[in-house]
This record gives structure tokens, sequence and C-alpha cells, in this order.
């Protein structure tokens, strides 16, 4: 008799500001591929990755790619409605799109709590980190110190490349 097959659906999002990889991570995780020509983000788009979680056990990771400029407008609690987490993304590149993950985390935590009231766990990702400027990254016990301060469960160091 075989057993009995459980499935399980998450919605995950990825914010951040605008041009920070957010499609690119997306893209590579799920499609295992990497493009260099960038094409801005219009509203949301949708990624599906299935896990294969145990030979009992499938996982679909429902991915919202949401636009850069979108913290901006009404849209964003459409969009958050019902994930079950989130990415904050940072370019560690270019330093005032680390500034802006507070003000994601933020709009985050005002428009979505997961059903016992609590905030929905973030993790903060800080890409582009095969560029060699990291010198946001230089010190892991302040990025762990900003995340235990602003609510974020963890971060990591990521590239799409």
């Amino acid at each position: 008799m075989q057993a009995p097959h459980k499935e399980h659906l998450y919605k995950l999002l990825v914010i951040g500001d605008l041009g920070v990889g957010k499609t690119s991570i997306i893209k590579r995780y799920v499609h295992q591929n990497f493009s260099s020509h960038y094409r801005a983000t219009i509203g949301v788009d949708f990624a599906l990755k299935v896990l294969h979680w145990d030979p009992e056990t499938v996982v679909r990771l429902q991915l919202w790619d949401i636009a850069g400029q979108e913290r901006f407008g009404n849209m964003t609690r459409v969009y958050y409605r019902e994930a079950m987490g989130a990415f904050v993304v940072f370019d560690v590149t270019r330093p005032a799109t680390f500034e802006a993950v507070t003000k994601w985390k933020s709009d985050l935590d005002s428009k979505l709590t997961l059903p016992n009231g609590k905030p929905v766990s973030a993790v903060l990702l800080a890409n582009k980190c095969d560029q060699g400027k990291d010198v946001l990254m230089n010190n892991g016990l302040k990025m762990d110190q900003f995340c235990k301060e602003h609510g974020f469960v963890g971060w990591f160091e990521t590239s799409a490349k």
C-alpha cells in the first residue's frame, strides 16, 4: 500500500528596491539560469518551485517577485496577502538599497501578519556578493545584530550568477 501523499503550497514574497536582483535570484533558483539583460518587473511576477521534500511530501513554493517601485504604491497589500514568508533583497554594491530594507520590512509588517497575528518570517538577502564591493558584509556580527534589531530571522550573502 502506498503511503499517503502530502502536498504543501507556500506563498513567499521577494521584495526590495529596483535593480537589486530579485528576478535574477528567482530565475536562478527555479530555472538554474542567469541573464545579464536587465528588464524591470512591472507590478508582480510569479514563479513556482516544486520540491520533493521526501518520498511522501511535495512542497510547492509560489515565489512572488514584487516590482521594486511597488512599495510606493497601494498594491503591495494585495500582493502580500496570504504570504507565509518573505525575502528582502538588497544589492551589496549600492548602500542605499541596504538602507531601504527597513522600509520594505516596515511595509511588510504593516500590511501582513500570520493567522496567529505574528509577523511573517523575513530573511535578508545580501545580493551581488560576487561583485567584490561587499563593504557592508565585512562584519557578520553587525549583520546578525541588524537582523535581530529589525525583526529578520537571518541573512545570507547570495549571487544569482
